[in-house]
């Protein structure tokens, strides 16, 4: 398959009109809230455990030797909030993700407003929904009945994989695999990422009949029942054009084609994480591919829109709470929180 690459200008323009629905929409459904992933299933602390006996070529970075860095941890849903303080139901169909912050990384960073962090961003399916930033503008104009047939017909492809996304059943954000979709550096590689529980969930029958109940279901494990949740921390090589591409993420990377090489173990303790002033915090955190050092930084054409578009929206969001909370009579976290 032949993938049409977007030249520079064409790149930045059409991320600029992405960006600027992005926050006409934030604008409209709740300046403070995020855009992405605004339905948050629970902010955790573990730990991020560098693996001893990695092959010495994946030594890079914060995989350059043995150590344990803290971290947070957020599971989340994709869809966009309805308005502020009201979200989609996880019963209803939609795409789970999982952010985790490295604290405590030594070393020069890509972007300028987190000093000592690494973000790994990923979602439950293994592929990405569209080739390139034009695939938002053109996905908009077919959801909105605005396409000529022909564009229509094209975006197919992308609305098959949207529908298997959120088709998913599960029961629990812990004991799903995540994949990055997208593709990083390794040094002088090219990777995938995936995160995978050492406990796999059989596939449910039926989900709760509860508009939070992810959120339960995390609760129960890691509060109620005084569990931890472990998970594998893993990457895949690139191979070549063909059967790993940098610029189709839409592509899956085949494990009989390149194998996960496990570098990390996430733990997360047992703890109580679902009261207001963890909420708070989550709702202040910003997840970003690009909080980066340069030895993980993303590559391809969809992560360099998100270069832009997650930072000016985390920007904007950022200077929204701070306004509202600098008025007389500020918001509440508490009763603006989902139910």
């Amino acid at each position: 398959m032949t993938i049409s690459k977007l030249s520079a200008s064409e790149q930045e323009t059409i991320t600029d009109e992405v960006l600027a629905a992005n926050l006409k929409t934030q604008q409209e459904k709740g300046p403070d809230l995020r855009q992405v992933h605004p339905k948050s299933h629970g902010l955790v602390w573990g730990e991020f455990i560098v693996e001893n006996n990695i092959p010495d070529a994946l030594k890079v970075g914060v995989f350059s030797a043995p150590q344990t860095y803290p971290i947070w941890v957020r599971f989340s849903n994709g869809g966009e909030a309805e308005k502020r303080g009201q979200f989609k139901p996880d019963k209803e169909p939609d795409v789970r993700g999982l952010a985790i912050k490295l604290l405590n990384v030594e070393g020069e960073k890509v972007l300028e407003d987190e000093e000592k962090t690494q973000d790994f961003i990923l979602i439950n399916h293994p592929v990405f929904f569209l080739r390139d930033v034009k695939g938002y503008v053109d996905l908009a104009k077919v959801a909105s009945g605005q396409a000529d047939p022909e564009l229509a017909q094209a975006m197919q492809p992308s609305f098959a994989i949207l529908q298997k996304m959120t088709s998913k059943k599960i029961s629990n954000p812990l004991f799903i695999q995540y994949w990055s979709t997208t593709p990083y550096k390794l040094g002088s590689q090219a990777i995938k990422l995936s995160v995978k529980p050492q406990q796999i969930e059989a596939v449910p029958d039926s989900v709760p009949d509860s508009d939070n109940y992810l959120r339960e279901a995390v609760v129960k494990s890691l509060t109620d029942e005084g569990k931890e949740a472990i998970f594998d921390f893993l990457v895949q090589l690139y191979v070549d054009e063909e059967k790993t591409s940098i610029e189709d993420p839409m592509q899956e990377w085949r494990e009989e084609d390149s194998p996960f090489i496990k570098v990390a173990t996430i733990r997360i303790p047992s703890q109580k994480f679902d009261f207001e002033e963890r909420k708070r915090l989550d709702e202040g955190l910003s997840f970003n591919p690009w909080h980066t050092l340069p030895e993980h930084e993303p590559i391809g054409s969809v992560n360099l829109a998100r270069k832009k578009i997650y930072q000016e929206l985390a920007k904007y969001r950022r200077e929204q709470i701070e306004k509202r909370l600098r008025e007389p009579q500020p918001f509440s976290f508490v009763q603006d929180e989902p139910r």
